[in-house]
């Protein structure tokens, strides 16, 4: 059993209380900190947690504390962690680790040297479509992987930090894309280095300070392509996408816009559809269990059990720091319109990595371009001869 301090009675902190005290029901919040009073009572009360503060350092230290969950303004996020790893708890922290690469960094170092365990909260790399697919993609199911795209889109975040550029540290870039970027790093390969970053972003709806909408590519060492769609400018709901492509096949997700689950009605007595839902009325699209869809209850289940056999998260703050990282290129990038490195100070993963090749054999001779058949019947195959570099056609039938 995990004894937990929430620290965030907002949105995300209520998203993770509905996940902890259900799938595995054995732990138990024991904790609530949150800047206003009322709403840590409000907390504690739905929760039933037994201790409610305004006191991050209160709720860190309390006795019946082992294991710290950061759901705080990004601002906030190194503070907490700091704090945790000061009265040595494990700390898990929502996405994005940091503000930028610097503060994740601090993040990282500061647990690895305390040796405290460290989750990072991404969970949409835990999505069941998610899991299913990387599981598909580890075992070869779709070859070589060239390119992985992943949008996340909506009308904006719920409360008012992530609209304060200072607070949140940017706009649907940190908001979104962290999710994003993980989830392709994730199909190419985490130990595969990013590169290099270009990205456009602009403020085209929203009265803010930040960037409202972006496209982005991420290149990988290998020569595979991340790519990033993210908006808070977006009307219809809450768009989760994803796409993969190797050199044996393809991948599409949707996770949450088109559940498989459509209804009409009036909106009479109906209020609560899913997550951004902007209308409960006429034709939605309800979701069946939010918190298992997106991937909380695999998140929470993969962290505890982490703790308690003594092994590393899928997504420890190492992942953090290098989204991060990923993402202050993809800023420099929006500001001076051209590729831009990615600065990792600390890697991990594999140097030196020689470029995809899809060459493939077809005899001693050539290599195999295509195998195709016509809509008039015929056979044929393109092949490229190996010394000659001539492109042939060799009709099998027709």
């Amino acid at each position: 059993m995990r004894k937990i301090a929430m620290l965030g009675s907002g949105f995300i902190g209520r998203f993770y209380a509905d996940s902890i005290q259900g799938l595995r029901s054995k732990d138990k919040i024991t904790s609530i900190y949150s800047r206003r009073e009322e709403s840590a009572k409000k907390f504690a009360e739905d929760y039933a947690v037994p201790h409610w503060c305004t006191s991050m350092e209160e709720a860190i230290h309390h006795p019946d504390t082992d294991t710290v969950v950061i759901s705080l303004p990004n601002n906030l996020h190194e503070k907490a962690v700091m704090e945790a790893v000061s009265a040595g708890k494990a700390v898990l922290c929502t996405k994005p680790l940091g503000r930028n690469a610097a503060e994740a960094r601090r993040m990282l170092e500061a647990v690895e040297k305390a040796g405290v365990f460290h989750g990072y909260l991404e969970d949409l790399v835990y999505t069941p479509k998610t899991i299913k697919a990387l599981e598909s993609v580890q075992k070869g199911a779709l070859g070589k992987i060239l390119w992985a795209r992943s949008r996340e889109a909506h009308p904006g975040p719920h409360s008012n930090w992530f609209w304060d550029k200072e607070q949140a540290g940017g706009g649907c870039i940190l908001d979104l894309g962290c999710h994003c970027i993980e989830i392709a790093r994730g199909y190419i390969g985490k130990d595969i280095r990013p590169v290099e970053v270009m990205c456009w972003s602009d403020t085209q709806v929203k009265p803010i300070d930040a960037e409202d909408h972006a496209i982005g590519l991420v290149r990988y060492e290998n020569g595979a392509i991340g790519q990033f769609e993210v908006s808070w400018t977006f009307r219809g709901g809450l768009d989760l996408r994803d796409e993969v492509m190797g050199s044996e096949g393809t991948i599409w997700i949707n996770n949450f816009l088109r559940t498989g689950f459509d209804m009409f009605t009036s909106g009479e007595g109906y209020d609560y559809v899913s997550e951004k839902a902007e209308t409960n009325k006429g034709w939605i699209f309800p979701v069946g269990d939010e918190i298992h869809e997106l991937g909380y209850n695999f998140m929470f289940a993969d962290m505890f059990d982490g703790i308690e056999h003594g092994r590393p998260a899928r997504e420890t703050f190492y992942d953090g720091y290098v989204v991060n990282a990923v993402m202050d290129a993809a800023y420099k990038s929006s500001e001076s319109k051209r590729w831009e490195p990615v600065e990792l100070d600390i890697w991990r993963g594999k140097d030196g990595v020689e470029k995809i090749s899809g060459a493939k054999d077809y005899d001693d001779q050539y290599y195999l371009i295509k195998e195709e058949t016509t809509h008039y019947g015929a056979s044929k195959l393109i092949l490229k001869d190996k010394n000659t570099g001539e492109i042939v056609e060799k009709i099998l039938k027709g």
